[in-house]
């Protein structure tokens, strides 16, 4: 028996320029050499790292990524401007970068990875 991997469906985004924006802090914040920061930052405000909208409400990307800082835009505000199928995408995207965080930094911050 054959195992299929995980295939994203082909959901057209709608807004593509709001999507980029956001979707680049993401992939900045979970760069392999900037990712520690992003966990100790959500430990240090006591923050689930699942929590998606939490993360985005107290502003985590901004303070640690200066592109989405400069863009005079949170977070926050350029994701409820996405529709609610782009908003889909975008914590799909976000869920499937904290799983590929290197599995020594997940026990190190097993914390903010549980599930309650």
């Amino acid at each position: 028996m054959s195992q299929a991997g995980f295939e994203q469906a082909g959901i057209e985004v709608q807004q593509k320029a709001v999507f980029d924006l956001l979707r680049g802090a993401i992939e900045r914040v979970f760069a392999p050499d900037r990712v520690e920061q992003f966990l100790q930052k959500l430990d240090r405000k006591n923050l689930s790292i699942r929590q998606f909208e939490e993360v985005l409400g107290k502003s985590v990307f901004e303070q640690l990524d200066e592109q989405l800082a400069r863009s005079g835009k949170t977070a926050r505000q350029l994701y409820a401007g996405l529709s609610v199928s782009d908003q889909g995408q975008m914590r799909e995207l976000y869920l499937t970068a904290l799983e590929a965080v290197d599995q020594g930094l997940r026990e190190k911050y097993a914390k903010i990875y549980r599930y309650y």
